[in-house]
């Protein structure tokens, strides 16, 4: 039997479309006029002339161009290997944070400190502590490499906040979960690992990707050890000629990286709130 939209539905669907071209046509032309007053703002300033030399010139852009776009790779390998390190570890602290029992109030104590000391403490003096601390102590088989010193910086600050971000899906999971696990004869390990952790773990699939997107950024940090990153090769540039162009290029290399990793956060955030939406399962 073949379906048969009735004229009162097409009419609504028409006028629906109607409705989204017209919202999707004042958008669009709202955009161009504060984007035109913006540009024409800025161009007609007096001083526009000097700021497009020192900050947009094409000849410092493609000049400093295939540094700053190795020194990026650095960056990159950065934030895979930090990531990687930061998700196990800030699991880790979450779990020590959910175990039960007197006899585990030692890990919880730990997991708590450390939590609450890095989440308070800047990353940028944490990575100076790294940086010019451990080198200090002269420890025997510690690298002194500050490109490893400022990745274990945002390692142990970006722990932190992950921690938090797993603590929060375990315990969004009820409690009748865990009943129901142990009713079955699994015990803590195996309900942990098979029923919460799953259940948890995409549920805060979003904030994390939030956080990956925040250490791309801060991987830039490094810069201020001598690591020769994006930032820091745009420093050398400007250091030579005195203008400002490759820091530009420095920051649309970030913005490149960063707009897929966002939009990426969106695609999976709206698409769980479509799944619960729908009643299926997170």
């Amino acid at each position: 039997m073949t379906y048969v939209k009735s004229e009162r539905q097409l009419a609504r669907e028409r006028y629906r479309r109607s409705r989204a071209f017209r919202s999707a046509g004042i958008a669009g032309a709202s955009s161009l006029v504060v984007v035109v007053a913006l540009v024409v703002g800025v161009v007609s300033s007096p001083g526009w002339q000097r700021v497009q030399e020192t900050f947009f010139s094409w000849k410092d852009a493609k000049a400093a161009f295939p540094d700053v776009l190795e020194g990026l790779w650095l960056n990159v390998r950065l934030l895979l290997f930090c990531g990687v390190v930061i998700l196990a570890f800030g699991l880790l602290l979450a779990l020590m944070r959910t175990l039960r029992g007197p006899v585990f109030f030692p890990l919880r104590a730990l997991a708590t400190v450390y939590t609450d000391l890095f989440r308070g403490m800047p990353v940028i003096i944490t990575l100076l502590l790294m940086i010019y601390g451990v080198p200090a102590l002269r420890l025997t088989g510690v690298t002194n490499d500050p490109i490893y010193l400022g990745g274990a910086a945002l390692v142990l600050t970006y722990s932190a906040y992950v921690a938090e971000v797993f603590r929060a899906g375990i315990e969004s999971v009820h409690p009748s979960q865990r009943a129901a696990a142990r009713s079955l004869g699994l015990n803590w390990r195996q309900t942990m690992r098979f029923v919460v952790l799953p259940q948890a773990v995409r549920r805060v699939v979003p904030p994390l990707l939030n956080d990956m997107v925040s250490l791309q950024k801060d991987t830039g940090l490094v810069s201020i050890a001598g690591a020769v990153d994006a930032v820091y090769a745009a420093q050398i540039y400007t250091g030579q000629t005195f203008n400002y162009t490759s820091y530009v290029v420095a920051g649309l290399l970030f913005v490149a990286l960063t707009i897929p990793m966002t939009r990426f956060t969106d695609w999976v955030t709206a698409r769980m709130n479509r799944r619960q939406s729908q009643g299926g399962t997170v």
